[in-house]
């Protein structure tokens, strides 16, 4: 008899931690959806061509388009400022380090998120040095020399949120460039190369994005999207009109 309250006594914590779990998740969501343009997509020049010395081509990126799916790389999505309510889960990043690695006389990834509870490490897998300079508006702007081959190389902190994108240049080799956005939240994507992204773990409710890409700037400043508890909203294709990634934003 003891022993059937025990189990009985044991189901009911059970119960009682997997509805207060249920309960928990049904306070969040997430989105996903993609970027893509239509029409004509003019081919972009490289930045260098190959030959010798450099026998590699320097892609231009400032746009990157998916040749099956429209698609646009590169596209920032989000929130302004972090909510009051975040998941347990997310309020703190789960990897301590975000890397930039220089190859082949490029930034790589071209457009990147970090997180004030981050480092950016600046690696370099090319045979000559380089300049890394932060042009960063919240944060002290870096600018150093990155040696030839530096695997291990520098850490820097980013400990105040930027309001958008600011760009990472070498000022030695100005064709390279990349994008950084730090946010003190985790309600931040890049779309990959095919123009899709998500994000986790929303308070339910609406909430207003930026949306931002390096040719045109603001897409978006207030781009409203309604997130439900407990499931995945899927937003429709956003189309960016390829006018607004070809020409440059003055």
């Amino acid at each position: 008899m003891k022993a059937s309250r025990l189990v009985w006594g044991a189901a009911i914590v059970l119960w009682i931690a997997l509805a207060g779990q249920t309960a928990a998740a049904e306070e969040f969501g997430d989105i996903t959806g993609e970027f893509i343009t239509e029409g004509f997509v003019p081919i972009q020049p490289p930045l260098l061509k190959g030959g010798s010395p450099l026998r590699f081509e320097v892609p231009n990126e400032s746009y990157v388009v998916d040749k099956k799916t429209g698609g646009v790389a590169n596209v920032f999505i989000y929130l302004r400022r972090a909510p009051a309510n975040i998941p347990r889960e997310l309020s703190r990043s789960k990897e301590p380090e975000v890397q930039l690695t220089i190859e082949q006389r490029r930034y790589v990834p071209h457009a990147l998120v970090v997180r004030t509870d981050q480092k950016l490490r600046f690696t370099s897998a090319d045979p000559v040095e380089h300049n890394i300079h932060t042009y960063t508006l919240a944060n002290p702007q870096q600018n150093f020399i990155l040696k030839p081959m530096d695997k291990k190389g520098i850490a820097v902190a980013l400990k105040a949120p930027e309001t958008l994108p600011v760009p990472i240049k070498d000022d030695i080799q100005p064709w390279m460039r990349s994008t950084l956005l730090v946010v003190d939240h985790p309600y931040a994507a890049v779309t990959d190369k095919e123009g899709r992204f998500t994000i986790k773990g929303l308070p339910v409710g609406e909430h207003s994005f930026r949306v931002w890409h390096e040719q045109r700037g603001y897409l978006e400043r207030e781009w409203k999207v309604t997130v439900v508890g407990g499931k995945t909203s899927q937003l429709g294709p956003y189309v960016i009109p390829i006018g607004k990634l070809t020409a440059p934003n003055n």
